[in-house]
């Protein structure tokens, strides 16, 4: 995922709060049991021995496989690389639509019960930050709904319509106004109504952290640069060779990408270069670089998260799955 893409899933996330599960406390929910970090630093194969060894199942933690189709430019796992574990939270919808951490822990929340439901452990495997400080900490959605002041709103947008209210809103909370479609009045409503209750914009409150502090035993994988940086390299020639390119021209055919999809690492370049913006002899580059770049501000992100058990760099395959179940023992 690249960081343009990054930012606008940050962007959607603090459009809303989680409303699947969200009366449950922190403190009566199970614990949250995850592998993370950075792109290309080996989640996803010690993922996979770690639920061979739990009898657990993977639920991915990434903002880019819950689209159908983008199947090389994410390093989805294929069958074999799974080796019968199965993974959830994948291939949701199409990358034409938005997809945003609101959807996520809702879909997430369901997924994640009905692993347990079935006496396995759920593994969240994945390097979306995002998507990790909203399953710990939940969002903040601003002031309570007051339903007469909602009706009147209601009432309001009848008589106007969709985009005059979406003007409206564009005046008074731009930052809001510019991430919301005219035709989605439901959520420009919502913006009217909070600067009617507080006298601040709706994108204000979303930016505040609910603060739940849900039980986490979080196992952090970050090699140091010149590793992660060959494993990079790696990974972008693996994906060219396996039809990258040919991947993206078909999602094209299929009716493109959606303002999410659209700038993922290594997808972005390629449409660059479909489009003649982008030489043949530099693809490679530029998706290395951009994903170098990436990974870098993924390390800071993860750094700063209090609470990850960072696993030594350098660790054998089966030492590092030792230490991790070591950590996840009694999880």
């Amino acid at each position: 995922m690249s960081d343009r893409a990054h930012q606008d899933d940050q962007d959607a996330g603090r459009r809303a709060a989680p409303e699947a599960g969200g009366d449950r406390a922190a403190a009566d929910e199970p614990t949250l049991v995850a592998v993370v970090g950075p792109t290309a630093s080996g989640k996803s194969d010690l993922g996979v021995a770690l639920a061979e060894r739990l009898g657990a199942e993977v639920l991915a933690l990434d903002s880019m496989l819950v689209y159908r189709g983008m199947d090389v430019g994410t390093a989805r796992l294929t069958a074999d690389e799974r080796r019968g574990v199965p993974h959830h939270l994948e291939d949701l919808v199409e990358p034409t639509e938005r997809y945003d951490v609101q959807r996520y822990l809702a879909d997430a929340r369901a997924a994640e019960d009905a692993v347990r439901a079935r006496g396995r452990l759920p593994l969240f495997v994945g390097g979306t930050g995002l998507y990790l400080k909203a399953l710990v900490h939940g969002l903040f959605d601003g002031p309570a709904v007051d339903l007469d002041l909602r009706a009147r709103l209601a009432e309001h947008a009848q008589r106007v319509g969709p985009v005059e209210l979406h003007r409206e809103l564009l005046l008074r909370d731009p930052q809001l106004a510019r991430r919301l479609h005219p035709n989605d009045t439901r959520r420009v409503l919502r913006g009217l109504e909070v600067l009617e209750q507080t006298g601040r914009p709706l994108s204000h409150w979303q930016q505040q952290w609910a603060g739940r502090g849900r039980r986490a035993v979080l196992i952090g994988l970050a090699p140091d640069s010149s590793e992660l940086d060959r494993r990079i390299a790696l990974r972008t020639r693996r994906m060219l060779e396996r039809g990258l390119v040919a991947e993206v021209e078909g999602l094209l055919a299929r009716g493109g990408f959606g303002p999410t999809a659209s700038q993922a690492l290594g997808y972005a370049e390629v449409v660059e270069h479909l489009a003649g913006r982008l030489a043949a002899a530099d693809l490679e580059s530029a998706i290395a670089l951009h994903t170098r770049q990436f990974a870098r501000r993924q390390r800071t992100w993860y750094r700063n998260f209090e609470g990850i058990h960072w696993l030594p760099d350098g660790l054998a395959t089966a030492e590092r799955i030792e230490r991790a179940l070591q950590l996840l023992a009694g999880a």
